[in-house]
C-alpha cells in the first residue's frame, strides 16, 4: 500500500425506506467504522454524502453514494476523478450472496458477479482494479433475490450481523495500515478457524 490518498467507498441505496436491508451492507460498516475513528459523513458531494479522515497516515476519502445502486458509478467516478485517486487505492465495500451471512472477505480486482452496484463502477470508471470488502449475506431459499437483498436483516441474524459489522471494521483498518494482502490474510484466517471450529464440534 502506498502513501497515496485512499477512497473507502460504502454500497446502498438511499432513503429510510432501505436502512436495514441487506444491499445496505456497505453503507452500514463504513457509517460503524466511522464512528470508530470519530470521524464524519455530512457533506452532499460527489452525488453522495462524503466524509474524509486521517488513520496511519493516510489520507481517507470515504464516500456513499446516493445514486441508487445500479448508478453507484456516477459518484465514485466523480470522487475519483477530483482526487485523482488511483484505481487500486480504492476500496469498495459491498454485500455478498455467495458468502454466507456473517462471512467478511476481501480480495483485489474481479468482476462484478452480478452485483449491480459493482457493474456500475466498473463501467463509469473503466476499471475492475480496485478492492473489494465483501460482507456475506447468503443466498434467499427462493429465485428471488431482488425482495431478498431489499427486504430486513432478520431478527435471526442479528447478532452473527453483528459480529460481522466488528470484523468488518477491524478489516478496514488492516487494509488502511498493512494493505489489501493483510486484510486477506485476516479474514481467511478468522473463517479458516470458525471452519476448523465447527468441523471439530461436528465429530465431538
Amino acid at each position: 500500500m502506498s502513501d497515496d490518498a485512499l477512497l473507502v467507498v460504502g454500497l446502498g441505496n438511499p432513503g429510510s425506506e432501505y436502512t436495514n436491508t441487506r444491499h445496505n451492507a456497505g453503507f452500514m460498516l463504513l457509517d460503524k467504522w466511522c464512528q470508530s475513528h470519530g470521524a464524519s459523513m455530512t457533506q452532499a458531494k460527489f452525488q453522495g454524502i462524503y466524509g474524509n479522515m486521517r488513520l496511519s497516515g493516510k489520507q481517507i476519502h470515504l464516500l456513499k453514494p446516493q445514486t441508487f445502486m445500479n448508478l453507484s458509478g456516477k459518484s465514485v467516478q466523480a470522487c475519483l476523478a477530483f482526487f485523482h485517486i488511483a484505481h487500486e487505492n480504492i476500496l469498495v465495500i459491498h454485500d455478498e450472496l455467495d458468502l454466507p451471512v456473517g462471512d467478511v472477505r476481501c480480495k483485489s480486482g474481479g468482476g462484478a458477479g452480478g452485483h449491480n452496484g459493482l457493474k456500475s463502477i466498473i463501467e463509469l470508471t473503466g476499471s475492475a482494479d480496485f478492492q473489494r470488502l465483501r460482507l456475506g449475506i447468503g443466498r434467499p431459499p427462493s429465485n428471488d433475490v431482488v425482495h431478498y437483498v431489499l427486504g430486513s436483516i432478520p431478527a435471526s441474524d442479528i447478532e452473527t450481523w453483528d459480529k460481522s459489522m466488528e470484523i468488518g471494521c477491524k478489516a478496514l483498518d488492516t487494509f488502511v495500515v498493512r494493505g489489501t494482502s493483510a486484510a486477506m490474510n485476516y479474514c481467511n484466517g478468522l473463517f479458516k478457524a470458525k471452519k476448523k471450529e465447527e468441523v471439530s464440534s461436528g465429530l465431538s
